[in-house]
């Protein structure tokens, strides 16, 4: 029985450490979901805690997009002006969030008849809510850019930008996601740029938050095995390449639709699981 168990507990972190590489896919493809990706990973087939799970995620989506970002630098495809404007307030927010928030949400929320929402059970349904919420982004169509939207001059509306980092900040301390799927359309449509500058600009900008963010669970009391963080990291970093490569092959725009149904069937599947299984 003993070894049944070792085996089973193998076999998930074999699949688990698979899964990471689409992770990275994700990054490279659309500039985002490898947060929406890694907890339900980590979570699911890996058995961590939800609540440590966001704190990896930080930690992998941060270091695979910090690769893609550098990748993307290379090739001219980030605006860094808009990193600072955007990243500072994000950064600041995320790691308040991790620093000082998230250990002080009580283990036990509240209680609907017998079924008690505790802070595991409210991170995953948050993080369910957001999925749902990304899904309905990458679901529905985008306008086509055409050439001399591209040439455009990219204008910047400062106050909503800095309002948005900040959101996404505070979204990204609680449940570990990057955010890429905010990010993306509000360079778009805030700071009128190209989506493929968008989608470098904004790898650099979930690299900077991510990891920073990360540091407040360093200074906090969480256990991390680092071995299972590594390695989980180290397959997510392979899987951006191949994201990268596979943007050059494969449309976008389609990618990014059926990504976005995957996204809504897995959040739909959270919140059917924590309340009712």
């Amino acid at each position: 029985m003993v070894q049944i168990c070792i085996t089973k507990k193998h076999n998930m972190e074999i699949l688990g450490y698979s899964l990471a590489a689409l992770v990275g896919i994700s990054l490279g493809l659309i500039g985002s979901g490898g947060s929406i990706l890694t907890v339900p990973i980590l979570v699911y087939i890996m058995g961590v805690d939800p609540v440590l799970a966001t704190a990896y995620s930080l930690f992998i989506v941060g270091t695979t997009a910090l690769v893609g970002g550098t990748q993307s630098a290379i090739q001219k495809k980030v605006d860094f002006k808009t990193v600072f404007i955007f990243g500072i307030p994000s950064i600041a927010a995320v790691y308040a969030t991790r620093m000082w928030l998230v250990p002080f949400i009580p283990n036990e929320l509240f209680s609907l008849g017998t079924l008690v929402i505790t802070k595991p059970i409210a991170l995953m349904l948050l993080f369910a809510v957001v999925m749902i919420m990304a899904s309905i982004s990458m679901i529905k169509p985008s306008k086509k850019s055409s050439e001399d939207e591209e040439e455009k001059p990219m204008q910047y509306n400062y106050p909503m930008i800095l309002m948005e980092g900040t959101v996404v900040g505070i979204l990204t301390g609680l449940v570990g996601a990057g955010g890429g799927f905010l990010i993306i359309p509000a360079l778009v449509l805030l700071a009128k740029m190209p989506m493929k500058l968008a989608v470098g600009t904004s790898l650099f900008i979930i690299a900077a938050k991510s990891l920073i963010g990360f540091t407040g669970d360093l200074q906090g009391n969480s256990h991390i095995d680092w071995t299972l963080l590594s390695i989980f990291t180290a397959f997510a970093v392979a899987g951006i390449f191949v994201g990268i490569y596979l943007s050059k092959k494969i449309a976008g725009s389609k990618l990014k639709t059926s990504f976005g149904w995957f996204v809504l069937i897995m959040g739909i599947y959270i919140i059917i699981k924590e309340l009712f299984m």
